[in-house]
């Protein structure tokens, strides 16, 4: 079944009381299924921006709950901070991560407007794609005035989307709310050598789609208007971003404020370059940024994807190496430690989940040691896999090897997409060492299941069957997977680095081992699956991959022997 999640971004209009902030956030974990991912706290702005995840039947629910306490807890009367904000829940956007579509996030956001207007008596507008009318998709619209001009609920044009058109003793303590369903937003900080203001409002100025008002004669000059009286605007050269400048006492500095309102269109790296370009023509220059809040583990991939292409370096590494390259790259431990395991949303589900993959986490002493207990398993499905995995990693060394060797400056891109095949195949493999020991567990239950009545034998028996072919197909798919990867073997033996040949040779015979102790597993198991013209079918495609794999490691060798003079 697929898991249906919903993110929710809800920022508060606190940030330097740590009782209220702990009190506000965690409420909602008190709705059953419901996670608490993140709380960032900024004492400048007087704002915290807390991240939890939660299906469309639960979501609303804990929305709602937080919005209370916040409105309980904060006197808006009494709030100044950096930050633009309307109200105790300045904002509350739903956002779709897995198995739901924006228009489940639409529902969610007027489900809960509803009852915050009915229930609260708390006023606000629903905006981005939640929006009941055009002007009010711009949160800058629906936030006009910020706290100070809420006078507007009784104006015609600004009467809320839910609860009271009027400024009451109510809305005075609670203030309004922002609703809405939107994308992935990433609020994006970079840092600036400069304490100045409104030279980081210039280079803001200079990135945000908006851009600026257009003047004659420079910045001083009188402001240029169209034929409607109407002043005209000079855009900035960032679409899909929002963004003003400040100074952060806590740090010091001035940072450019910015909203990424659609990562597709402009990228977190993207609007670091163009700020360190910006930047140093105003005379400034940028010394590294920061990420409030969560982001898709995408954003830093693609960084790092980007900056090693810059400096003609191999995209094949893991991933791990891949987040320290972003970090570093996009300076985003300028201020503060960057953790990606609290940061990433997909790495905080992870984490917060069961694990998935207790072997392939193992230290190489603890899986050593879990295959040699009197446990049958893991057995010898699971070890061919991470043989199998040990053997294209090897490749991928090579791959990445050659791919910046001196001289060779002209070939790396082609030696980077055989690293990239290798890690891929690779990732693969690991996941299977799991999946077949979880494939044995599941024969082990099935045998296990009652067998009284008539009933039961048959669920029984059926269960028997599907975990026996369970138990072919993931070693079927490791004895595929081998093999595949014995091409990043041959390619490499032959034409990358010829110092490193012996690698690739090793690689190949891990390989083989790979696809012939998988061979075994299917054949194993073959004499207990009833449908018989499924277990023919598999066992010519073993007769198969065994020969092929004959012949590719017999090229290895003959490469190696070669470039040896043996």
């Amino acid at each position: 079944m697929t898991t249906r999640l919903i993110e929710c971004v809800p920022n508060i209009s606190e940030g330097r009381d740590r009782a209220k902030i702990d009190a506000i956030a965690s409420v909602v974990e008190t709705v059953e299924g419901v996670r608490l991912l993140d709380v960032d706290a900024g004492s400048s702005t007087h704002r915290t921006v807390i991240t939890f995840v939660g299906s469309p039947e639960t979501i609303v629910e804990a929305a709602f709950r937080l919005i209370k306490k916040a409105g309980e807890l904060i006197d808006m009367s009494r709030h100044q901070g950096e930050h633009p904000r309307m109200g105790a829940t300045d904002v509350c956007p739903f956002v779709p991560v897995a198995g739901v579509t924006m228009e489940d996030c639409m529902a969610a956001a007027h489900a809960l407007g509803r009852r915050v207007g009915e229930e609260l008596g708390i006023p606000g507008y629903f905006y981005e794609e939640a929006a009941t009318r055009p002007e009010r998709r711009n949160l800058a619209h629906c936030r006009k005035g910020e706290y100070e001009g809420l006078e507007k609920l009784s104006a015609p044009d600004w009467v809320p989307d839910f609860g009271p058109a009027m400024f009451n003793d109510r809305v005075r303590s609670t203030g309004a709310t922002a609703i809405g369903a939107r994308d992935f937003l990433v609020a994006y900080n970079i840092n600036l050598n400069t304490t100045s203001t409104r030279r980081a409002n210039a280079v803001a100025f200079d990135l945000r789609e908006n851009g600026r008002v257009k003047r004659k004669g420079g910045l001083l000059g009188a402001v240029v208007n169209d034929a409607q009286g109407n002043p005209m605007r000079e855009p900035g050269l960032l679409k899909c971003v929002k963004g003003i400048g400040w100074y952060i006492e806590e740090y010091g500095i001035a940072q450019l404020s910015l909203n990424l309102t659609n990562i597709s269109v402009t990228t977190v790296h993207e609007a670091f370059d163009a700020a360190c370009d910006r930047a140093m023509a105003r005379g400034m220059r940028v010394t590294g940024s920061e990420i409030v809040g969560l982001i898709p583990k995408r954003v830093l991939i693609d960084a790092a994807h980007h900056y090693l292409k810059k400096q003609s370096r191999s995209l094949g590494i893991s991933e791990q190496e891949k987040v320290k390259v972003a970090v570093k790259s996009l300076g985003l431990d300028d201020l503060a430690p960057f953790d990606a395991r609290k940061r990433v949303i997909e790495y905080l589900l992870e984490d917060a989940g069961e694990d998935t993959a207790p072997l392939a986490s193992m230290t190489l002493i603890e899986f050593s040691d879990e295959t040699a207990s009197e446990s049958p398993a893991p057995g010898g499905g699971s070890i061919s896999a991470y043989v199998g995995a040990l053997g294209v990693s090897l490749g991928t060394m090579v791959a990445n090897l050659s791919a910046h060797k001196r001289g060779w400056d002209d070939r790396w891109t082609s030696f980077s997409d055989v690293a990239e095949r290798g890690m891929a195949l690779q990732s693969r493999l690991l996941q299977l060492v799991d999946e077949d020991t979880a494939a044995f567990d599941a024969i082990m239950s099935a045998f296990g299941l009652p067998k009284g009545n008539e009933a039961q034998k048959a669920e029984r028996a059926g269960a028997i069957q599907a975990a026996t072919l369970g138990a072919m197909e993931t070693p079927l798919e490791v004895a595929e997977l081998a093999l595949a990867s014995m091409e990043v073997m041959e390619d490499m033996a032959e034409r990358g680095n010829p110092n490193s040949v012996t690698d690739a040779g090793v690689g190949a015979l891990c390989a083989r081992t790979a696809v012939l102790g998988a061979i075994m597993n299917v054949r194993v198991n073959a004499a207990d699956l009833k449908d018989r013209n499924r277990a023919d079918a598999m066992l010519r495609r073993c007769v198969e991959l065994e020969k092929q794999a004959e012949v590719a490691e017999a090229a290895v060798r003959a490469r190696v022997s070669e470039v040896l003079g043996a």
